[in-house]
């Protein structure tokens, strides 16, 4: 079997050490172009080229998928089946037709649901209780293709995407193995997607972080969490940006229905208890902007935050 693969970030490249630890032949890698990165923007290879650098398979960079030239250098490797973990980019039917097995993706949800590009925040933020892995045959159509091998992870209660990353890459890539290793021997068989039961995980923006604390203290919880990493839960204080790394719901008669949403009910050692829409929510690490993150005790000494003060939504909001 001989594989193209084509990938860019650290997920891309653990399915990518996987495959070349196989009996099946990488012939080439295709990844997006070197990046400026860090504090000094120097331009550095994605993680997926570093793999490839480091086994000596030849590389791809292409700004434009639908480059005639780069249809070539495809054609010219001569792959039976090409491998696809989060790439980055909309593959043009061209590409999705030239090897004779077509494309297999890995995707980190169970299929139908959270198509798109974040499906383990969303799967966070709904609440799932199971998430997953599938791989599926691409299609012109996104995350639509049928569905070959899916396994599914019980979600911990106070799972983040760093945590559940952790698990779904390595579990992502042995089924891309098994995948593979499936189609060479022509006994899987494709499921095609069950259309009432789609749902999607749109792309996150950076102000999606802001944190509306009209909503229920369990559902900002679960914000808190899908969104660590990136792009952080996030409120205002005195016009200065404060992350929330950690939070909890408390009891729900902790915030008296009288009180504002984002209103500080008490402020000590154990963490920083604020009214929401529903209950309260106790947080317990937070970063304000410009210094580093820290446990609610550490982050009271020296921010002066007191009962009946009030986190906002826009530094342009009074305190």
């Amino acid at each position: 079997m001989r594989i193209v693969f084509m990938g860019t970030p650290a997920s891309a490249a653990a399915s990518l050490e996987t495959l070349l630890g196989g009996l099946d032949e990488v012939v080439g890698v295709v990844t997006q172009p070197d990046r400026p990165s860090g504090r000094g923007q120097a331009t550095v290879p994605s993680p997926v080229r570093r793999t490839a650098d480091r086994a000596g398979i030849p590389v791809l960079t292409p700004r434009k998928m639908k480059d005639p030239a780069l249809l070539e250098q495809l054609r010219g490797w001569s792959p039976n089946l090409m491998a696809v973990v989060a790439y980055g980019r909309i593959l043009p039917q061209a590409i999705l037709d030239l090897a004779p097995l077509g494309c297999v993706n890995v995707h980190y949800s169970l299929l139908p649901r959270y198509r798109g590009a974040a499906p383990m925040q969303w799967a966070i933020l709904e609440g799932e209780a199971v998430t997953g892995v599938s791989t599926m045959q691409l299609v012109a159509e996104m995350d639509a293709g049928p569905v070959l091998l899916a396994e599914g992870v019980a979600m911990e209660p106070d799972e983040t995407v760093t945590s559940l990353e952790a698990r779904l890459v390595p579990l992502g890539a042995r089924l891309l193995m098994e995948t593979v290793a499936g189609m060479k021997q022509g006994t899987l068989t494709a499921r095609p997607q069950d259309p009432e039961a789609v749902t999607f995980a749109p792309m996150l923006r950076k102000e999606d972080g802001m944190i509306d604390w009209a909503r229920p203290a369990r559902e900002i919880e679960r914000r808190v969490r899908a969104f660590t990493p990136w792009p952080s839960a996030f409120s205002y204080w005195e016009g200065k940006r404060v992350k929330v790394h950690r939070a909890r719901p408390v009891e729900a008669d902790a915030a008296p229905e009288t009180e504002t949403p984002g209103t500080v009910l008490r402020a000590d050692a154990d963490g920083i208890r604020v009214a929401t829409g529903a209950g309260a929510l106790l947080l317990t690490e937070l970063q304000l902007e410009g210094r580093k993150r820290m446990p609610a005790e550490a982050f009271l000494r020296g921010a002066g935050l007191r009962e009946g003060m009030r986190f906002e939504r826009s530094p342009f909001q009074a305190a």
